[in-house]
């Protein structure tokens, strides 16, 4: 009677065992649950790839300053250089400005709209 009872247990303990797991594999089978899955693995790959994306950048920038000292030592090259002052041109003739008069040209008005 006790080997019928054991075994009995036995068999009920491995049919509650195998039922929770059959049921927890079948909760992480439902597709909100594989959409939450695959939006988190998402997220974290992108976060790896942005941290690695930003270290190369750095690293490209430090490396890029480093060549362009020693190349400026190399030419002789000041690493400070004067610029010229940037030009300016007016988009538009200043009418008003005695510079820009010329008293013997005569202007049209180029207006479609104006009677003629």
């Amino acid at each position: 009677m006790f080997r019928r009872t054991f075994w009995f247990g036995t068999g009920v303990a491995a049919g509650v065992w195998a039922t929770t797991k059959v049921n927890r594999k079948m909760r992480q089978l439902t597709p909100e649950s594989l959409a939450a899955t695959a939006a988190n693995k998402a997220i974290e790959t992108g976060h790896r790839i942005k941290d690695r994306a930003v270290g190369f950048a750095l690293d490209v920038r430090d490396n890029m300053a480093q060549r362009e000292e020693e190349l400026g030592e190399a030419l002789g090259i000041n690493s400070d250089p004067e610029l010229p002052a940037p030009r300016r041109y007016a988009a538009i003739e200043n009418r008003t400005d005695p510079k820009s008069v010329d008293n013997d040209r005569t202007t049209y008005s180029h207006n479609r709209n104006e009677d003629h």
